[in-house]
């Protein structure tokens, strides 16, 4: 279903910040602990304040040199676009400091800051770290000061790596049954180690596209994944050396109606309830379709405990070698090493003696390397999607759980998108509902990044960044608006002179401020309750309208949401539209006004929700009909009183009058002939027109027939000295006595050779 809502005008309550000459505003950090927003852009790192980030506390340039953009143009690259320093990393370490990464002009290097952007040192090259190319994706995370790293390790993006950067850095093996052209999405911790019965360790869970190594397709096909690695992988002793020993990946499917390729991953958002074990955690992920087969994209929730399940209990697949291909890959049936491949070092293992990575078994490893794909696929809950929508590609995504004025928790979904949108979205009872989509910037460019903290969303794009709050309910203006709206960071406050405010969180407060009218349109409600809403003042004024009989008028009401319907009615019986009374999609026209279409019009608004329709009135019209006689009441100006017209014929009078008299004064002079001379004028002008039409034909006959001279002289044309007598437009004619004769008047003789 499209939002209930769309503003793409200016909004209210938003901040933004956006510096002349700068671009690419893609990196956030967000600080609760010193109240700022660390924002990064290209060739620069701001420290914004984190309530108004329209306020810039402090800045730091970090512009590349011009002999760096020199070297990165000899390479090839553009020096305009590519040869700059995008900021592609910002991550808080454990002693205060800001770990600060950019491309600087296709050769990644890094700093630390302190505080408000105060730079502690340069450390070494950042590659491996964060991207050589600004506009390859990546992904990263800081763990315990560690810094895990998805992107690519040379110039070319050729060479794929998940790493981890530490006193003892382990990366990916480079083989594409591990890495296969990744698109890397998103990174997250999850601390599986928290109340782990087996003695689990904790994981790093990484999202990306790649092309699929196990299709046996004619052209390439890319799939969803998701990896994970453990953070107490050191490696192996023999095989895997510096290697991880814990890498495995599985398909990530998001079901879209009868789609015959697989969605792809663009943005993921893990959402933990902080009071609930970390299995209850959630992924929400962003999918869009490959290579334009649709505009159609899609929102899937994954349990982290599935994900789990699949790499600790699933099978793995294996390649095998077929005639018809190179290599073929099924599901593995042989025997599973022991300990199992992949998994990390638990009480099971430490029993075994088995206490680090680098103690476990060649044979352990060699699976490992040889098979990191999982045969299962994993699927979202309930093998479906939350949310598919026609439009704009969604790029991002962010989800915060709110309590309503009924005192039950929603996730509400804020989605960005390509077209400079973001949606805000929320399910009820398994039904998806989009509040509202709203503009955030002025150009229509892709969100980049989404971050919420205290009860407020920072976006960011190549334009800028911008501050809006999670609750926007200043925009309904009636308590049946409010309702209706479906908002769950919203309820309609009596006390506070009638205004749709923003919900408190404690339930009790809630309760006695609000009306609980939030559960009017989820369940069936007590009718003294439904009364609180729609027995309410009715807000709506009625406005007195005039038409004279035969004229024409057009009532006003335009549509209070995109999922409302109006209709109308005229003194309380409901109005049938007809070839003078026609509905408008913003209103109601009528022509041809007679006496009988007087009377007291009502438009109203009909919306539907999960259990019943409600009806609102959107507008009110008390229509009068004046007749002919009376319309001066109406336009006085156009009644004009006797003296005013015998002036207006007086003047036509002496106009008339001007006229014939200058008529006159022309035949008089001669300059217009009478009418009796025109016709013996006529008959001298025909006659002396035979005879000169006469002696012009004599002498063009005369001309055409006079014989050319039999003395051999150039010919040149009076019309164009320059052209070749041999290609004339008019040939050459021979006469009955041999001669040869020239039709063209045009050529003369020339006597003299001087002339040529």
């Amino acid at each position: 279903s499209p939002p209930r809502l769309c503003f793409f005008g200016l909004l209210v309550n938003v901040h933004q910040f956006h510096e002349k000459g700068v671009s690419n505003y893609s990196t956030m950090l967000l600080r609760e602990d010193l109240d700022l927003l660390v924002l990064g852009a290209r060739e620069a790192v701001y420290a914004l304040d984190l309530k108004d980030i329209s306020k810039k506390l402090a800045s730091v340039k970090w512009e590349v040199t011009q002999q760096q953009k020199d070297e990165c143009k000899n390479k090839g690259k553009d020096p305009e676009t590519e040869c700059l320093n995008y900021i592609r990393i910002l991550h808080k370490m454990e002693d205060d400091r800001m770990y600060v990464c950019g491309t600087n002009a296709f050769d990644p290097d890094h700093m630390s800051y302190y505080g408000k952007l105060t730079l502690q040192k340069k450390q070494d090259d950042g590659k491996g770290k964060c991207p050589f190319d600004p506009f390859q994706r990546y992904a990263s995370i800081m763990v315990d000061n560690n810094l895990y790293s998805a992107t690519s390790m040379n110039f070319l993006g050729s060479e794929p790596v998940l790493m981890r950067s530490s006193p003892v850095s382990i990366r990916t093996e480079f083989k594409s049954s591990w890495l296969n052209e990744p698109s890397f999405v998103s990174m997250v911790q999850m601390p599986e180690s928290d109340k782990s019965e087996e003695g689990d360790d904790d994981k790093v869970y990484l999202f990306f596209s790649e092309t699929a190594v196990e299709c046996d397709c004619y052209n390439k096909l890319v799939v969803s994944r998701v990896a994970r690695v453990c953070k107490g992988d050191l490696g192996g002793q023999r095989t895997l050396q510096k290697k991880w020993t814990s890498f495995l990946k599985a398909r990530l499917d998001c079901p879209v109606l009868d789609s015959q390729l697989p969605y792809i991953i663009q943005d993921t958002y893990l959402w933990c309830d902080p009071q609930q074990h970390w299995k209850e955690c959630l992924f929400y992920a962003i999918f869009t379709p490959q290579a334009d087969t649709s505009d159609l994209s899609a929102v899937c929730a994954y349990r982290v405990s599935d994900i789990s399940r699949v790499f600790a209990e699933g099978k793995y697949k294996t390649p095998v070698p077929v005639e018809t291909s190179f290599v073929k890959w099924v599901m593995y049936s042989g025997d599973v090493p022991v300990p199992r491949p992949g998994a990390c070092i638990n009480n099971e293992a430490r029993k075994a003696g088995i206490t680090k990575t680098l103690d476990l078994p060649d044979r352990t490893l060699q699976f490992i390397k040889d098979k990191p794909l999982m045969d299962q696929a994993i699927q979202p809950i309930d093998n479906k999607p939350l949310l598919v929508q026609r439009g704009s590609a969604f790029t991002r995504i962010i989800v915060n759980e709110v309590q309503a004025a009924d005192g039950n928790k929603y996730k509400v979904m804020f989605i960005g998108t390509g077209a400079c949108t973001m949606l805000k979205a929320v399910n009820y009872d398994g039904e998806m509902f989009i509040i509202e989509e709203m503009q955030l910037f002025q150009l229509p460019e892709e969100i980049k990044i989404l971050k919420s903290s205290n009860g407020q969303i920072y976006a960011g794009s190549d334009y800028g960044a911008v501050q809006i709050p999670l609750a926007s309910c200043y925009r309904s203006s009636s308590c049946m608006d409010c309702v209706l709206a479906r908002d769950p960071y919203c309820g309609w406050d009596k006390a506070a002179v009638s205004t749709c405010s923003a919900s408190s969180v404690d339930v009790r407060s809630v309760q006695t401020k609000f009306q609980l009218l939030f559960l009017l349109l989820q369940r069936a409600y007590p009718k003294c309750e439904r009364r609180k809403c729609l027995n309410l003042p009715n807000p709506v004024k009625p406005i007195d309208r005039s038409i004279w009989t035969g004229g024409n008028m057009k009532l006003s009401c335009p549509a209070p949401s995109n999922l409302a319907k109006t209709t109308w009615e005229r003194d309380n019986q409901p109005l049938n539209p007809s070839a003078r009374l026609q509905l408008l999609q913003d209103g109601l026209l009528i022509l041809n006004a007679s006496d009988s279409d007087g009377g007291r019009y009502r438009c109203q608004s009909v919306e539907r929700s999960k259990t019943e329709e409600y009806t609102t009135t959107v507008a009110e019209y008390q229509v009068s009909i004046t007749s002919d006689k009376d319309r001066h009441i109406l336009f006085p100006e156009a009644q004009k009183d006797g003296p005013s017209v015998a002036g207006l014929q007086a003047v036509v009078a002496l106009l008339v009058v001007a006229l014939l008299i200058l008529l006159a004064w022309n035949f008089y002079k001669g300059h217009i002939p009478l009418p009796w001379n025109c016709g013996k004028k006529n008959s001298e002008q025909s006659q002396e027109s035979h005879e000169e039409r006469g002696l012009n034909s004599s002498v063009t006959f005369q001309e055409v027939q006079r014989p050319v001279p039999v003395e051999d002289k150039p010919l040149v044309s009076g019309r164009d000295s320059g052209s070749n007598n041999n290609h004339s437009g008019r040939a050459a004619e021979i006469s009955a006595a041999g001669e040869e004769t020239v039709n063209l008047p045009s050529l003369q003789y020339i006597d003299d050779d001087s002339e040529i």
